[in-house]
């Protein structure tokens, strides 16, 4: 057997986040079903960690094993797929590499506009309040500063630390476009839509900076901001060591 690795992208907003479950929609789903199809076996698809309902990916990576593909792999995978869903890439990698435990950093943009757009209205939170932009980017100063985010995290949630290593947090504004923009080695279930939407509340003067620095000690959900819609949040980068990465051709 050979593991391979599926760089992939997809519009989230049809399915019911990345992870297959009962009686829901998944990206996971479609691509496992297509992947089988092509290669005439039965894979087991794991991903480089989960996204939310409705939450897109630009780059999102998974791994499989296979006795062999057949030629023009992505092209044929990509022709089962529906229109919104992507696979990008197909990769040789090494026996021992895990999607989702070899990933040394991902990173995140969340997207804000004040103005209606029917052309990418799935991709952006409309939102017409004005923000303190300068306010925004000392909050993230402080979450920078932070190693726990248990008050960003989704009450309930099974991890065994809730410790990250936040390496960037920016807000910047192109014309209209607000956009923040996250990296770290590890992201907490719903931890960016709870960041955005205290950094959110600090841009509103709703809450200090000392009320920021409170919530991040307190390590209590409920103390930080609502949960912003999943529409503007958007997986943008997976990064590994692809020393072993060896790309498979595609003629089409």
């Amino acid at each position: 057997m050979t593991r391979y690795a599926l760089e992939i992208s997809y519009l989230g907003s049809r399915y019911h986040g990345w992870q297959a479950q009962n009686n829901a929609t998944s990206v996971q789903e479609e691509l496992t079903r297509a992947v089988n199809t092509v290669i005439q076996a039965n894979i087991e698809l794991t991903g480089c960690g989960r996204t939310d309902t409705g939450v897109h990916a630009t780059h999102f990576v998974a791994h499989f094993d296979a006795a062999h593909l057949p030629e023009n792999p992505q092209s044929r995978i990509n022709g089962l797929l529906p229109d919104d869903i992507s696979v990008d890439g197909i990769y040789q990698v090494a026996d021992s590499f895990h999607a989702r435990f070899d990933a040394v950093e991902r990173e995140y943009h969340y997207r804000i506009t004040p103005i209606k757009n029917v052309f990418e209205g799935e991709l952006m939170y409309l939102d017409r309040r004005i923000y303190d932009v300068k306010r925004m980017n000392e909050g993230c100063e402080l979450i920078k500063s932070a190693t726990e985010f248990g008050a960003f995290c989704k009450l309930h949630s099974e991890n065994k630390t809730n410790r990250c290593d936040v390496r960037h947090a920016e807000w910047t504004q192109s014309g209209h476009e607000l956009r923040f923009t996250v990296r770290a080695d590890r992201f907490l279930r719903n931890m960016v839509r709870a960041m955005v939407g205290t950094l959110l509340d600090l841009g509103l003067n709703k809450i200090t900076l000392a009320d920021l620095n409170h919530i991040l000690r307190s390590q209590d959900r409920s103390a930080a901001g609502r949960s912003v819609p999943a529409k503007g949040l958007m997986l943008s980068d997976v990064v590994y060591d692809r020393t072993n990465w060896r790309r498979i051709k595609d003629e089409n």
